[in-house]
């Protein structure tokens, strides 16, 4: 899968700089503000696409029973980008140019993400990019509301080690950007407590019968698994672990892990896993307890609320506080209102970097336990690290 670089994502060339054509004008007293949500909802990825929308319709309702954003009411225009590069960016075009949309949230992938880099940059529309990724990005129109590296695998990685859990490990994941950036990463982090790595492999999408990679980890004797296969080829590999006993001799670190996967491993399947979050849905913090009950309200109470529906809510409320901040409706206007923007959120208060445009957010190490999944540390407030220079 071709992919852009992490350190020049949305290469400016000199033909985009003179493009200003698509600038976006100040909105007209009364007229809506619009926003354009590329997200997936058909093509494997579809469960992340609805965590993502109803934190989005979950902000957008608060927004506009508020009065909207300067006298102005919200509207998501959602489009499916079919968990594909390709359809992502004639989406993002289509709401960019045609919708007049004054941001675009989403998409899950990085290759999709990526794909969109010379659209939204050249169109000169922010992009509100919800989901962990792998870090290595700076852009005056990239705004991520996240996790990078340094803030969900970093904390990880010793405390596995200071509770007794081990420091060797196997690295197996999907063979896309994001696996292999942050096993890059992972690597750094093992050698810096004097850990090893004793494997790395990634897979394609689609396969059924992960056999003989759980063979391999078994028989390298590694005590912890960083895992990084995302959607239902992860839940299968697990399911397939737990058939063949892996699950009792190594433990999995399990990279955006969330609440979307309990339940589907099987009744008493998939316990003791860590990962690495900035929410976790049962915790007794009052503004998380409050959050998932508005969602619950919503969609009903046995929706599942994880910390993709929390960052996507947090994105569009950043919006809010932006252009209310600038005292104006327009691209520019809001790219400046978000830098350096300190807001709240469910898990308390976040910050925008000003430079990069990253999230300095709460952080949490959380455990699959009794079915379900439980903060086992509250971590405080983890800067990102730098992504410009």
């Amino acid at each position: 899968m071709t992919q852009l670089s992490r350190r020049n994502f949305l290469v400016t060339s000199s033909a985009a700089i003179a493009v200003s054509s698509f600038a976006m004008p100040a909105i007209s007293a009364g007229k809506t503000i619009k926003i354009g949500a590329v997200q997936p909802f058909s093509g494997g990825l579809e469960l992340f696409g609805k965590q993502a929308q109803m934190g989005l319709d979950l902000a957008a309702a608060e927004i506009n029973a508020a009065g909207g954003i300067l006298g102005h009411q919200v509207e998501i225009l959602y489009e499916d980008n079919k968990t594909d590069p390709k359809t992502s960016v004639e989406r993002a075009r289509k709401v960019i140019q045609r919708d007049e949309v004054i941001a675009v949230s989403g998409p899950i992938t990085s290759a999709a993400r990526d794909a969109m880099a010379g659209t939204v940059k050249r169109l000169k529309t922010p992009l509100l990019y919800a989901t962990n990724y792998e870090g290595g990005i700076c852009d005056r129109y990239l705004f991520s509301f996240n996790t990078v590296p340094n803030q969900d695998t970093a904390p990880l990685i010793p405390y596995l080690k200071d509770i007794g859990v081990g420091d060797s490990y196997y690295m197996f994941g999907a063979d896309y950007v994001w696996p292999r950036n942050m096993f890059k990463a992972a690597n750094d982090m093992i050698k810096q407590i004097g850990g090893t790595s004793l494997g790395e492999e990634y897979t394609p999408f689609g396969v059924k019968d992960f056999s003989s990679v759980i063979r391999k980890i078994a028989d390298s004797g590694a005590k912890i698994l960083l895992f990084a296969l995302p959607g239902a080829d992860g839940i299968t590999f697990i399911k397939q672990a737990e058939e063949f006993g892996l699950m009792d001799k190594v433990t999995v670190a399990f990279l955006g892990f969330a609440e979307t996967y309990l339940g589907a491993f099987g009744a008493g399947k998939g316990e003791g896993m860590y990962a690495g979050l900035p929410m976790v849905a049962n915790s007794e913090e009052a503004g998380v307890q409050d959050f998932v009950a508005k969602i619950k309200k919503r969609e009903g109470a046995d929706a599942v609320v994880s910390f993709y529906v929390m960052t996507h809510y947090n994105s569009l409320m950043a919006v809010k506080a932006g252009l209310e901040r600038a005292g104006k409706v327009d691209r520019e206007a809001l790219i400046d209102g978000m830098s350096g923007l300190s807001f709240d959120i469910p898990t308390g208060k976040a910050t925008i970097t000003k430079e990069d445009h990253h999230v300095a957010m709460n952080m949490y190490i959380g455990k699959t336990e009794g079915g379900t999944l439980n903060v086992e540390k509250a971590l405080g407030v983890i800067e990102p690290s730098k992504q410009c220079g």
